[in-house]
């Protein structure tokens, strides 16, 4: 794990509420992989006190494709995210990372399903990409792990979709929900889920009542799937036990810290009540 000053070198808005930030951060950069996260605190500011989580969204390689930076997507919906966007290019924010676990990879998979909704959708295009053999992280080889991506992508109203043509150009399937019914499917992803051939595996990320219902239709279903939990956390370190879920234990449940034993998880091993 890094800490630095990462200078912004890109800022915009791509949807409703919803921006596209790009940092320079040469040593976190070459190491992270897709479904682990970043902690970023505003620069010379304790107002918020503490940094945020905000997951890879994708990498920006220099001209030999040696990774220097990263993009993150986020959502205005605190304090912190609604500062953001104040941050102009060639201003710094402190970041540290790589933090978490990133997105198991089954050799046996052909053809797995992305189930995201709200601002979800944002770990999804750097794993696509892994997946589809177009880019490698973390300093591994490119590999093409499989032959089909479907992405179930979920939001309150049309004007949210953010994002939608960079996944439609890594060669995903892309199918669209919302809320009121403003564009695609009419109603919630777990729903268009059940409508779709269901893959060999599936991947989620959401709020936390889509994950509840995703992971009770893949243990009803007895299908694969691996949920990555959107949760507050303090330190991002599994130092203050702030961001915590209930798994399954031989003689119950337990409690593990989302920051460091996640924030991906097997479906069947958390306690969903």
């Amino acid at each position: 794990m890094f800490q630095e000053y990462a200078e912004v070198i890109g800022h915009n808005s791509i949807a409703s509420k919803t921006h596209l930030i790009r940092l320079r951060c040469p040593k976190i950069a070459p190491l992270i992989r897709p479904g682990q996260f970043v902690m970023i605190k505003l620069p010379g500011s304790n107002d918020p006190l503490l940094g945020r989580p905000f997951a890879l969204y994708d990498t920006i390689d220099d001209d030999r494709g040696t990774p220097f930076g990263i993009e993150v997507v986020y959502l205005e919906v605190g304090k912190m995210t609604t500062r953001l966007p104040l941050v102009a290019s060639g201003q710094s924010v402190e970041v540290w990372g790589p933090l978490g676990q990133p997105f198991p990879i089954f050799d046996s998979n052909r053809h797995v399903v992305f189930i995201a909704g709200g601002i979800g959708q944002t770990p999804f295009l750097s794993f696509g990409k892994q997946l589809l053999g177009q880019k490698a992280y973390g300093g591994d080889s490119c590999k093409k792990w499989l032959d089909k991506i479907t992405m179930i992508y979920g939001v309150r109203s049309a004007s949210f979709l953010a994002g939608v043509d960079h996944f439609k150009n890594t060669g995903m399937e892309l199918h669209c929900a919302t809320d009121d019914g403003s564009t695609g499917f009419h109603g919630r992803v777990t729903e268009l889920l059940q409508k779709l051939p269901p893959g060999d595996h599936w991947y989620g990320c959401g709020p936390e009542p889509m994950l509840h219902a995703l992971c009770k239709i893949a243990n009803e279903k007895n299908a694969p799937c691996h949920v990555s939990l959107e949760s507050p956390m303090a330190c991002g370190l599994g130092i203050c036990f702030s961001c915590v879920v209930k798994v399954k234990t031989e003689s119950g449940w337990d409690y593990k810290r989302i920051c460091v034993d996640g924030p991906v998880f097997n479906s069947n091993a958390l306690v969903v009540d």
